[in-house]
Parts: structure tokens; C-alpha cells; sequence
């Protein structure tokens, strides 16, 4: 049965009023709670994003289809989206969670219980605010099931006890900010928190996590309320990118109180800094929660152990890709000098240094062409923006936006991948290019140079497999790729390179049979601690 079949047409859209209802498979829809084998947690991607962790996502459920999944999307408040991807047959239930986005709940608890409950919030939610832990999280937990009503936004944040505790809350955190912005943020950080101690908690024998974040404290909930094993992997390093996010937003003020002693001020604390630390306990709780956290390669782990994961729970299991699919492609000698960034046009993976770069290369190579190969629509703004640079740069018969696109249609006919990004994990594009030898040139973020030179445990040593340039440094850029377009002897060593390197350590097969062996175990010892 395809999956499709399962979805009536009209709930392939995201419900615009609250996610009490989950899509379920029509042959489960008479059992009130299917218990899955993993329950995914997914902060802002898969299934209505494509490529990038959605389709790693999308590659994991399908190469375990022996093992039955439930999906939790947690999205924007008042997202609406289409599914970008057929879910797989073993996919069982899919549920949104909108973030900060609370049911009305009950409306009466008496005085007394409700001053108690806001008084031992204080405590843990002032702790998450610097160095949280998941002891902070069991006392909210605990705290919150006590009232024995259904909790929603009329207590939780209209009512005037929650009000006190946003006063003292400010005055104890961040009297130096303005009280009004204060209180913007204190609601979109607590209704952030909320939504996730309150949404539904599905059945499942293991949970598992693709990021720390919200989806991470979803996950640490669950450990804490079901005892079943939760795993977390981490492609980047969630703080890291959001600290990207929070400083460079417009969006969070930082207009300060009347303060004219210059010296401290630069010491206060800010909005910023409040986000940032509530983000890194996040990090920290769900570490403390999971039993095992992995990543994709070696350069994440200094960065999670100073966020407070246990060396002794780090793991790495690389990103594998389908070798075959991108081994065979035949090159096409007919093509003119062509180099392709692959990823989404957002700022984080730096589009503009990608085109002033082209500027540069076409400089030396005046037949060059260059497409930027990936979705286009997350970031209306910025894709804007990156048009009107190739415009204004004379680059609009150099350059293509080709949208999302099938790479094994292109890898033929191009010479070079580029990629420009501020910050990466391990990178889908530069293994699926690499596997096709194609050489690349990429900033040293994430992964990026252990795929281009080896990892130092690489026995024997396959060589480069193209360049690592500075951030934000088209010049650079536009060198490298330069050299190994004019070069052929070059391009061919790092083409080899790359052929064997992805062969030999980058094999989906290996990853498949890692993932499948840690469900397995954790599945098991589920069963052990269930009795």
C-alpha cells in the first residue's frame, strides 16, 4: 500500500487550529494510542522540509522498515505547510506541535494551589535562564502534574499569579532591561516551554531527538515521564547556530533602562543573553536526559561537552549515502567550465559569497557557469536579495537558480561544488559530490575537512579531495575553484580522492547497520526496564 493511499486529502495539510487530532494510518485509526517502535522528534523540518535533515530523516525511517515510527513536527505557532514528502508505510502516526502555541485549559485552580504552583516555579525557571538542568526540568514536570487540572494559556499566562511571577522574575534576571520587552520575551521563552510540557507524548519503546533545542527538551520530557531510552544525534551543534540566529535577529530589542554608569552596563546581561542561556540548558538537560548522544564527526564533540554532554555517551556515526546511485554517473565532455553550490538559499549558508565569488571566477575563466542548486522559497527576502546581487554584479547570464533539483541530473556536467556556509555538520552535498568525484571547495565548518582531506585515522592516506577557504572570503574562493578548473592533472588527483574516501567511509550500508544495532539495543533494554 503506498502511503498516500493511507492520507485522505484533505489532512495532508497542516491543521491551522491546535494539533489535537495526529494523522494515523487508516488500518490503526481504531486503536486509541498505537505504541511505535522510535518516536522522532523534529524541531523545523521534515516532512515540509525538503533535503538537508529532512531527507536524512526521510532515508532513516525507510532503510528500517522493520521498525514502525510516530513523528512529532513541532512548527511555527500559526505555521500552515504542505508535506514535502510521501510519508513511508512504517511511519504510523504524524502529530504537529505548534510552539508557544497553548489550548485554553481550565480556568479555575484554588488560590492557595495556584500560589503555591507559581512560587515553585520561581526557583528551576530562574536556573534555566543560566546553568538549567534536567533536575529543573523534573520539578516543573513534577510541579505542573500536581494542580490536577489541565493547564493552558488562562492560568499559565493570564493569570495574576502568573503575572507576579514575570515581576520577579524580571527583577531577580534582567532588571536592566526595558519591562516591556522583557516581558515579549519572558512569553515567547515560557509559551516555548509550555507547549512542549503539554503537548501529546506518544507511545513508543525508544524516543529519539535530531537536534537539542525544543525537540531536545520534548525528548528529555519523555524520559522523564515514560523511563524509556532517548537518544539524541545531532548534525550541528544546536546552541551554535542559534547563537548565529540570536545575534544577528532584529527582532529581540535590547533597549536598556536608565542606566548612566557606561561601565556596568556593558556588563548587564541582556535579551540576547537570555535566549542564549536558556537555549544552552535546553542543550544541557536533554544531554543529561538522553543515553546516548551522537554526532556526525569528531569536530561536534569538544563543542557538546562543553555544552555539558558526558564524554562517556559520545558517539559518531557519519552520514552514509547510496555510493551506486552517484559512482556510475558519466561525465559529459561537452560542458562548459561549471561550478554548483548545493543547499537552500537562507543566510546561513552565505549565498552572496557564493555569487561575488562567480564575479572573481569569471574573471579568470570568462566561459564559466554556476548554479546555485536548492530550495529557494524558506527565505523569500534573502533570495531577493541574492537576485539582486547577481544582477547588479553583471552574473545574470553566469548564474542559475535552479530551485530543488535532482544533483544526479547535474553532477555530469559540473566540475566543481562549492560551499559557502557559516555553519554545517557533514555536509549531504559534499558526500553525494564526492561519491560522484567531484571536487570541492568548502569553508572549514562542521565536517568539511575531514570530507576534503581524511580523517587522521584514514589508513592509507587517499589525499585531497579539493580546498578549505576562510568564511565570507569570495577571493579565496574564486583561487581555489580557479586553480582546479585549470588544472586537469589536479582536479583528476582530488577527483579520486574523493571516489574513495566516500566508498570507504561514507557507505549508507554502514550507517543503516549502526542505527540499527542502537534501536535494537535500546528497544531491548526498554523491554528489560518495562518488567
Amino acid at each position: 500500500m503506498s502511503p498516500e493511499a493511507a492520507i485522505p486529502a484533505e489532512k495532508n495539510k497542516s491543521p491551522q487550529n491546535g494539533v489535537k487530532q495526529p494523522w494515523v494510518r487508516k488500518e490503526l485509526a481504531g486503536i486509541a494510542a498505537p505504541e511505535a517502535d522510535i518516536c522522532l522528534f523534529l524541531e523545523g523540518t521534515y516532512p515540509y522540509i525538503s533535503g538537508g535533515v529532512s531527507g536524512w530523516t526521510h532515508d532513516l525511517i525507510k532503510s528500517h522498515p522493520h521498525l514502525t515510527f510516530t513523528l512529532i513536527s513541532l512548527v511555527p505557532p500559526h505555521f500552515v505547510g504542505e508535506r514535502k514528502y510521501d510519508l513511508p508505510p512504517n511511519v504510523i502516526a504524524q502529530q504537529d506541535v505548534k510552539i508557544q502555541s497553548l489550548e485554553v485549559g481550565d480556568r479555575y485552580l484554588s488560590e492557595k494551589k495556584k500560589k503555591a504552583f507559581f512560587e515553585g516555579l520561581e526557583r528551576p525557571f530562574l536556573h534555566l535562564q543560566s546553568k538549567g538542568n534536567l533536575d529543573d526540568l523534573k520539578a516543573i514536570i513534577s510541579l505542573m502534574k500536581e494542580t490536577g487540572v489541565e493547564l493552558g494559556e488562562e492560568i499559565l499566562i493570564h493569570s495574576e499569579d502568573a503575572w507576579k511571577l514575570i515581576v520577579r522574575m524580571y527583577s531577580a534576571s534582567l532588571g536592566n532591561a526595558s519591562f516591556l520587552d522583557f516581558y515579549w520575551t519572558w512569553i515567547g521563552l515560557i509559551g516555548g516551554l509550555y507547549s512542549i510540557l503539554l503537548g501529546p507524548l506518544p507511545k513508543a519503546k525508544v524516543y529519539h531527538s535530531f537536534c537539542t533545542g525544543y525537540a531536545g527538551l520534548y525528548l528529555a520530557r519523555a524520559a522523564v515521564e515514560t523511563g524509556r531510552p532517548a537518544l539524541v544525534t545531532e548534525h550541528g551543534i544546536y546552541t551554535n547556530e542559534r547563537r548565529i540566529e540570536i545575534v544577528s535577529t532584529e527582532w529581540i530589542k535590547e533597549r536598556q533602562s536608565i542606566n548612566l554608569n557606561i561601565e556596568k552596563r556593558r556588563k548587564e546581561r541582556g535579551l540576547k543573553d537570555l535566549w542564549m542561556d536558556t537555549f544552552s540548558s535546553y542543550s544541557r538537560i536533554t544531554y543529561q536526559a538522553a543515553e546516548l548522544i551522537i554526532t556526525l564527526h569528531e569536530g561536534n564533540q569538544p563543542l557538546q561537552i562543553i555544552d555539558g554532554a558526558d564524554p562517556k555517551k559520545l558517539r559518531i556515526i557519519p552520514n552514509g549515502i547510496d555510493i551506486e546511485a552517484f559512482a556510475n554517473l558519466p561525465r559529459d565532455p561537452s560542458h562548459p567550465p561549471t561550478v554548483a553550490l548545493i543547499g537552500r538559499v537562507v543566510p546561513i549558508k552565505d549565498i552572496k559569497t557564493f555569487i561575488r565569488a562567480i564575479g572573481y571566477l569569471k574573471q579568470s575563466i570568462p566561459d564559466v557557469q554556476a548554479l546555485i542548486m536548492g530550495p529557494n522559497e524558506e527565505d523569500i527576502g534573502y533570495f531577493e536579495e541574492c537576485k539582486e546581487l547577481v544582477k547588479s554584479l553583471d552574473l545574470e547570464h553566469v548564474i542559475t537558480f535552479t530551485g530543488k533539483v535532482n544533483v544526479r541530473d547535474y553532477f555530469p556536467r559540473i566540475d566543481i561544488v562549492a560551499l559557502t556556509s557559516i555553519s554545517e555538520s557533514q555536509p549531504l552535498s559534499i558526500l553525494e559530490a564526492g561519491a560522484a568525484g567531484i571536487p570541492c571547495v568548502a569553508t572549514s565548518v562542521g565536517a568539511c575537512s575531514e570530507l576534503i582531506f581524511g580523517r587522521k585515522q584514514e589508513n592509507p592516506p587517499l589525499g585531497a579531495g579539493g580546498r578549505i577557504v576562510p568564511l565570507a572570503n569570495p577571493l579565496e574562493i574564486a583561487k581555489e575553484m580557479t586553480t582546479l578548473l585549470l588544472d586537469k592533472h589536479l582536479w583528476t588527483k582530488c577527483s579520486e580522492a574523493m571516489r574513495k574516501r566516500m566508498k570507504t567511509y561514507y557507505n549508507q550500508a554502514l550507517q543503516t547497520q549502526a542505527y540499527g544495532q542502537l534501536y535494537e539495543q535500546l528497544m531491548h533494554e526498554a523491554t528489560v526496564w518495562q518488567g
